[in-house]
């Protein structure tokens, strides 16, 4: 019999704990909540405090069983729970199962799953806090309160099966208000004037020549060129006129590292890197946290507790990767003072950053531990905690002004001097920055020649949609909802078919701006980023004891009821108007509309039910069949997965899980296809399975 019962969240967490607490701990696993509220019914007592109802959730009878049998058995109980508000509040609900006062000493939190941490922990004890489980009541309250009262008014007003969320209608609303900017969008001609200079020497070199752009006038101040009328004045000034360098300014120029992952950053450049929806991201994360098996000794945690808006490190962290920096790089990679980065909220830093829990376990180490996903995600995490903490890069920036009649040109150039924590990692921007330029030492009053003169003519752009690393970044900006929960949000606009991905875009469906449109206009507040964002605050200050939870749900609640009693009376229904296509119906003619199914959108005739022509819909591969030459296309497989087909099937039935190149191969003949290794990175191989060709190309700078 085991003295003590200790309950964490997750089996596979369970099993590592038990294996550094030994035999006087017995470990169980609760498998996340074991009470919650109802689906059945809204299970809010408004008229009594907004007090929550909780139930049993049901399939959790056993578990309950074997927690209550276990703790009476042990003498004492530990529950130790994520260090979180949820994993607060799961450890107060585990108090009531258990009969376990609310003043006892019984919660223990791990902040990383390591041998030193967890025994340590174990011996410090606190009572639960009261003000995480009462902010984490608040946030289910509102929760509740939003999406069961305003889902059955959506019902009535737009369709069958839709709902509405506090933190979902404003994703919803930003998505949609990013593409009406786009469609209100009206583009204005603008003209740019490149000259291709080069210093006069004989022969000319390849590195004498550079590219100035067309600035202004003489007196220095920036000038736009609207039309072909004004770009023709500046070529007839230029044409002949001599080329003339007025000024050289060179400046070193400093870029410090960004600072290791927080739950929001981690998600953002996982997007951006690897490619990895935020719910794959937090799915891969979390093994990584709860454990896995790297050396004899058994499962160990890899990376910190991973919900976390915080991005201090402990001492004993940033000694070891000052240590590793120097042993793999040497001293000058070292910045000479100890690198602090500042918090957005003070109030939320519980927790350490996202960084690696053992220094020694290099990704190229385990690699043969991990799973692919595992490896390039724990790669990810390891070489931005590294980077983090190395010298800052240095540049040397060259400015350059030249004048030529009565304009003025200029160039600029940027070269790397010391790498610094480039060497290692760089953080993917969403729009990729033009690559450094080295301009060919030039001095003042040195004449220049004229190779062309080149005028384009371009329009203002729109704003870019979305991605979900953009979306990501948009809501911790303005402070919505919170990081760890984004994935799900996310991922629901997309179930209820509100948002499709172009691609890696985020473009919204008629649904989904119907919906908005309706959000908009009856629940103003709902949808509001300042107002959704204020209670976040709100929610924080419950959370440090500022404020009583059930005074927050009273205010917000005085103001929608009102929206809501308002939007049921309304009697308008709103029409869901059929996003429309460029395919034309082959059996009657009509445009085709997009519809969305069981497994995905699909086009429909509209003139149903005449015609009842319907088709999936078509990716063109962007490269031609191999064995008939018509353009390939994708497709999905009943479980999902894309496969690839020729357009020309059932005539050409070729198929393949890879993208063809388009070319032979060299050595056998068959089609070339590209592959994925298991770090992820692309290849070339033969389609043909007894033929053992492969290419790997350069490796590109940032490749993980």
């Amino acid at each position: 019999m085991a003295d003590y019962l200790v309950i964490v969240e997750s089996p596979s967490k369970a099993k590592n704990i038990g294996r550094f607490l030994g035999s006087k701990y017995k470990v169980d696993a609760c498998v996340g909540h074991l009470r919650d509220l109802p689906a059945t019914k809204l299970a809010i007592d408004i008229d009594g405090g907004f007090a929550p109802q909780y139930v049993n959730i049901r399939g959790k009878a056993d578990i309950i069983k074997m927690l209550k049998d276990d703790a009476a058995a042990a003498k004492k109980v530990l529950i130790a729970t994520d260090p979180d508000r949820e994993g607060e509040a799961i450890a107060w609900h585990l108090e009531y199962l258990l009969g376990i006062d609310n003043a006892s000493v019984c919660r223990v939190t791990f902040h990383e799953i390591t041998k030193n941490v967890v025994q340590e922990s174990v011996k410090e004890p606190r009572a639960v806090d009261l003000n995480l489980v009462d902010a984490y009541q608040a946030r289910r309250v509102l929760d509740r309160l939003v999406g069961y009262q305003i889902s059955p008014v959506l019902w009535r007003k737009v369709k069958k099966g839709l709902s509405a969320g506090r933190v979902q209608s404003v994703v919803l609303r930003l998505i949609c208000d990013r593409e009406a900017e786009i469609e209100a969008f009206v583009p204005k001609e603008y003209w740019s004037i490149e000259a291709e200079l080069s210093k006069q020497t004989d022969p000319k070199k390849d590195s004498d020549r550079f590219k100035a752009r067309y600035y202004g006038g003489l007196d220095g101040k920036k000038k736009n060129i609207a039309n072909k009328e004004a770009a023709d004045k500046v070529l007839e000034d230029v044409r002949n006129a001599v080329f003339e360098v007025k000024s050289v300014k060179t400046t070193k120029k400093k870029k410090s590292p960004a600072p290791p992952f927080i739950t929001s950053t981690l998600q953002q450049e996982a997007s951006r890197r690897l490619n990895f929806p935020s719910a794959k991201t937090m799915s891969v994360v979390q093994s990584l946290y709860e454990g896995v098996s790297v050396d004899a000794s058994g499962g160990t945690g890899l990376v910190t507790y991973i919900r976390t808006d915080s991005t201090r490190i402990s001492d004993e962290a940033q000694a070891a990767a000052v240590a590793h920096i120097k042993e793999v790089y040497g001293d000058k990679y070292v910045p000479g003072f100890k690198r602090v980065y500042k918090n957005k909220n003070a109030a939320q830093d519980a927790h350490e950053a996202i960084r690696p829990t053992h220094i020694d376990f290099t990704p190229e180490k385990i690699k043969s531990k991990l799973t692919n996903d595992q490896y390039r995600l724990y790669k990810l995490i390891y070489d931005r905690f590294i980077a983090s903490q190395m010298a800052d890069a240095v540049f040397e920036v060259c400015n350059v002004d030249i004048t030529a009649g009565n304009s003025l040109f200029k160039a600029s150039g940027s070269v790397p001097v010391f790498p610094g924590f480039t060497k290692l990692y760089e953080e993917r921007q969403d729009t990729e920055s033009e690559e450094n330029v080295k301009l060919p030492p030039l001095s003042e009053g040195e004449k220049l020649d004229l190779e062309r003169v080149t005028p384009e003519q371009k329009f203002t752009q729109p704003p870019s949609r979305y991605t979900e690393a953009s979306l990501i970044k948009t809501l911790t900006e303005y402070g919505v909802g919170r990081p760890s929960t984004y994935a799900q949000i996310i991922s629901v606009v997309f179930t209820r078919d509100y948002v499709v991905r172009e691609k890696k875009l985020l473009v919204p469906t008629e649904l989904g701006k119907t919906v908005n449109k309706y959000l908009n206009g009856a629940f103003p507040n709902i949808v509001d980023v300042s107002f959704t964002a204020g209670i976040e605050e709100e929610l924080d200050k419950i959370a440090q004891g500022e404020k009583q939870w059930t005074g927050v749900i009273s205010d917000f609640y005085d103001g929608f009821s009102k929206e809501l009693k308002n939007a049921i009376e309304e009697t308008d229904r709103m029409k869901v108007p059929d996003e429309v296509s460029d395919v034309k119906c082959e059996k009657c003619g009509r445009l085709m509309v997009y519809k969305q199914g069981r497994f995905g959108r699909f086009l429909a005739c509209p003139g149903y039910p005449e015609c009842k022509n319907t088709k999936n819909i078509t990716e063109n591969v962007g490269v031609n069949c191999p064995d008939c030459g018509k353009p390939l296309v994708y497709h999905k497989s009943k479980a999902g997965k894309k496969y690839i087909g020729c357009s020309g099937y059932p005539e050409c039935k070729f198929i393949s899980w890879n993208v063809p190149t388009g070319e032979k191969c060299p050595k056998c003949g068959k089609h070339l296809e590209y592959a994925f290794s298991k770090a992820g990175r692309r290849f070339v191989t033969c389609s043909n399975k007894e033929c053992d060709y492969k290419s790997y190309g350069k490796k590109k700078k940032d490749e993980t």
